[in-house]
């Protein structure tokens, strides 16, 4: 069983950046990839970026790369998104996941934290 719970939202002009820190709870954590997830009003949930549980393999949507990191520290049990030159069309809310593998199916999700982007 893991916990996870997001931080790190808020307000944010277009260009700025953004942190979202994602802790869990758990003392299996280096054992699950970790994928940050988001949903806008109206829109389905879609995949942001995944890391794997060594940390050594990151994958990112195509709409992200170059403007957000994804990063975990396993002694800490936590994974970040780095946000950068955000976009009005970035605005959602954000969730942290853990599951087997980093594209595949998330077993365990966070409360979510909201992020929005204003022109």
């Amino acid at each position: 069983q893991v916990q996870l719970v997001e931080s790190g939202g808020g307000l944010v002009q277009a260009g700025g950046s953004l942190r979202l820190s994602c802790a869990a709870s758990g003392r299996t954590f280096s054992r699950y990839a970790m994928g940050w997830f988001r949903q806008a009003p109206g829109k389905e949930r879609e995949f942001v970026a995944a890391i794997s549980s060594t940390g050594g393999n990151t994958y990112y949507t195509d709409s992200v790369k170059g403007r957000f990191t994804i990063s975990r520290d396993n002694a800490k049990n936590t994974v970040s998104l780095q946000m950068n030159s955000l976009e009005p069309e970035d605005t959602a809310v954000y969730y942290c996941a853990a599951g087997p593998n980093s594209l595949g199916n998330y077993d365990y999700w966070g409360q979510g934290t909201q992020v929005t982007v204003s022109s």
